[in-house]
């Protein structure tokens, strides 16, 4: 691809830690557009969607589904967005901002083409407000975008060219126990972090990719970096311990960018969850940085 947009949605209403809204501009700091050119990408940066910052939040009208309206008018946004760079030729990279800004970014990628999503990332996502123990967005986009459970009928957040066969989480290593039921009687397929030990990284996210793209006009990426060990990616909201190696993360993007270039196609990619406030001098922004770059094409030699 030769010119990537690079949309910001510095948004914190998923989660209950502040700071994740801070996230596009870590990764911006972190030298983004570098890492962009360094791969021969001319990125283009549309700024940051207008996102009203609440440093005092009241309690929220929904406990099951928190700051539902707010999550809303950024998706929307969003999901606009994602659209016109698409129309305009441009791969859509949107930096995040907690995780539930995918709900528009694959409701965008979604207009007039059928996606496939590669979730990377230590949870499912896979919630509904009436399964999730905290009520926290960022913990159902993918039950959202697949309009499950009270999503159903929400225009604004499912994904209607998207279908639960052509979604596949790698590196899952934790779990709601609804959430469990839920991933095993689905359609999509999920591997574990048990898989990646068992048959390596290369032989599951290939796999991944297989089932993700079968049928589809291009693929979503989905990178949550609490996917990575918090050893090497400590700025992040919920970090589980035993995630992917720095070198097991490079094999992934570079296999989703092996994909792109065999001509099969990428609609769009998110970086998401990065908390400069948590981080430890811009470390976990700086790798968000260059997974993405290896992702669109970077290499080594």
């Amino acid at each position: 691809m030769d010119t990537v947009q690079i949309i910001g949605a510095p948004t914190d209403y998923g989660t209950n830690r502040r700071g994740v809204d801070m996230g596009p501009s870590a990764i911006r700091y972190a030298g983004l557009a570098d890492e962009l050119a360094d791969a021969d990408i001319d990125p283009i940066d549309a700024g940051d969607l207008l996102v009203r910052r609440v440093e005092q939040r009241q309690d929220p009208a929904d406990a099951s589904a928190k700051y539902l309206d707010e999550v809303e008018s950024v998706c929307r946004r969003l999901a606009d967005e994602v659209a016109d760079a698409i129309d305009q030729d441009r791969f859509p990279l949107v930096l995040g901002g907690d995780h539930s800004i995918a709900i528009g970014t694959m409701a965008g990628a979604a207009r007039d083409a059928d996606i496939g999503v590669l979730w990377f990332d230590a949870h499912a996502d896979f919630n509904t407000p009436d399964s999730s123990p905290s009520g926290n967005i960022h913990g159902m986009p993918l039950a959202a975008a697949l309009g499950h459970g009270r999503f159903e009928g929400m225009e604004w957040a499912t994904a209607p060219t998207l279908d639960e066969e052509n979604v596949v989480w790698v590196g899952l290593r934790t779990l709601d126990d609804s959430e469990r039921d839920a991933l095993r009687a689905s359609d999509g397929t999920a591997y574990t972090m048990t898989d990646i030990d068992e048959r390596g990284i290369t032989d599951v996210v290939a796999d991944a990719i297989d089932v993700a793209s079968d049928g589809v006009d291009g693929l979503h990426v989905s990178l949550d970096l609490d996917w990575l060990d918090p050893q090497q990616a400590p700025g992040v909201g919920t970090p589980v311990r035993g995630g992917v190696t720095y070198r097991e993360a490079h094999a992934a993007m570079e296999l989703v960018a092996d994909h792109a270039a065999a001509g099969d196609g990428l609609r769009s990619m998110e970086l998401v969850e990065v908390n400069p406030i948590l981080d430890t001098e811009n470390r976990t922004a700086e790798l968000a940085t260059e997974f993405a770059a290896s992702a669109l094409g970077k290499r080594i030699l």
